[in-house]
């Protein structure tokens, strides 16, 4: 996982990559092996495999010895990540995926992100997974983000054994320089048409699911993808938290910010656990989820095995779910509010307001509210959804450390208790200096 960058983002020039994008839709041929119409239900309605637990520390395994034959690590421009992004291509190609290594340049180096495609699926709805490879350079990165690389190509490899058809495209990826400020990502992201963009249904992140004294942290973006790796969770039996120490600050954030649906998990970093934390997932509290977070002990020692295999597992039942049918929740009534409205920097709070009319009784205890906010820090930004009768919800804090662009997302309140008729506001407020935005439009989904 990346530190919070500057608030000027490091700049990145591209290479010159003539048909790298071709990536983006699968061969005429690979297209050919998808399931023709009539065909039997596709695996993808099926349960997904076990991950084997042996299978993903072997990967780590590897990790640790490319890190140890090439001075300790695998960071951006060294002989590491490269030699990590080599090895992981290999297995790639050997078990089937159409294969892609693109090229960026940052801080004066050659930064490389591994793409890989499944042959079949619908091309034109797209679902990803992926973890960044690179380590930080004062150690060897197993936990971050090895784990998440070795839980993702794990599942790429389960997607070959099982031969899986799903309905739609698979696409794995491996990121370079995301310690950096999740340069190969963005690089990825920015490179795509807009009409690429809007063929990827969903982007799932994987960035240290290993911790070796770990929670259980779900990403809270999009909906239906957060649903997916609750239930997986609750069917363990094993409590879920709300990712929040990571937000913005790994590869998902790149997608995001161009309104790609996100999510993913994370076991924890430098933060404490508390002690109700430890009472509910074992570990032990008032000491830090990865003491050996971008150190030199972060080595194959430093992770638990039950989060890893858990996590595993969990990766590829999303991965399983997510790629069969549409997998998206019903649509709503929508009221929405398309005005651009200007926020000022570091000023008083602005409304863009919505009118429900025509409905009985309260507002669901699941509502969705739909945000576009252009902003070129939204780490600024204070947002509230206030209801007819005054009452606010808080949706997102500002933070010094979110560095990215905009705020394109959807928040799910419980505003059960709110009449569902009479006149919503998205209160929106720059509480600092320098960067300035608008909302662009948002809506509520009832």
């Amino acid at each position: 996982m990346t530190h919070s960058v500057h608030r000027r983002a490091v700049a990145v020039t591209a290479l010159a990559l003539a048909g790298l994008l071709a990536a983006v839709v699968p061969t005429a041929a690979a297209t050919d092996t998808a399931a023709a119409p009539g065909a039997a239900p596709s695996p993808a309605a099926l349960a997904a495999p076990d991950i084997p637990l042996a299978n993903v520390r072997a990967h780590l395994t590897d990790l640790q010895s490319i890190a140890t034959a090439n001075g300790g690590n695998r960071a951006h421009g060294r002989a590491g990540y490269k030699a990590s992004v080599d090895h992981v291509k290999a297995k790639l190609d050997a078990a089937g995926f159409t294969t892609t290594v693109q090229q960026f340049t940052s801080s004066g180096a050659t930064g490389y992100n591994l793409i890989a495609d499944w042959p079949g699926g619908d091309a034109n709805r797209i679902l990803m997974a992926g973890a960044h490879l690179d380590s930080v350079s004062s150690g060897p990165g197993i936990n971050d983000n090895g784990s998440g690389s070795a839980g993702v190509l794990e599942t790429a490899l389960a997607v070959s054994r099982a031969q899986l058809q799903p309905d739609k495209h698979l696409r794995f990826a491996w990121w370079g320089a995301e310690e950096l400020g999740l340069v190969g990502s963005r690089y990825y992201v920015n490179n795509l048409a807009a009409t690429d963009r809007s063929k990827i249904t969903g982007y799932l992140n994987f960035d240290m699911i290993g911790s070796p004294n770990p929670g259980y942290f779900v990403y809270d973006d999009d909906p239906a993808i957060e649903k997916t790796f609750k239930d997986y969770f609750a069917g363990l039996g094993v409590p879920t938290e709300i990712e929040t120490e990571g937000d913005g600050r790994s590869d998902h954030a790149s997608f995001k910010n161009v309104g790609i649906p996100v999510g993913g998990l994370f076991t924890g970093a430098s933060r404490t656990k508390s002690t109700a934390q430890a009472q509910k997932w074992g570990g032990t509290a008032g000491q830090a989820f990865d003491r050996c977070y971008h150190s030199s002990c972060d080595t194959t020692s430093n992770i638990s095995d039950t989060a890893l295999d858990r996590n595993s597992d969990a990766i590829a039942h999303a991965v399983w779910t997510l790629s069969a049918g549409t997998t998206v929740p019903p649509d709503g009534d929508v009221y929405e509010n398309a005005a651009d409205v200007s926020v000022p920097d570091n000023g008083a709070a602005v409304t863009s307001s919505v009118t429900v009319s025509g409905r009985t009784g309260n507002a669901p205890s699941a509502l969705q509210v739909g945000v576009d906010i252009k902003h070129t820090w939204r780490g600024d930004l204070v947002i509230d959804l206030v209801a007819p009768d005054g009452t606010a919800y808080r949706l997102k804090n500002s933070s010094g450390s979110d560095s990215a662009d905009n705020v394109i997302t959807t928040y799910t309140v419980n505003a059960s208790s709110e009449a569902a008729n009479g006149t919503w506001r998205l209160r929106v407020q720059d509480v600092a200096a320098q960067d300035t935005g608008y909302i662009d439009s948002w809506k509520l989904t009832f």
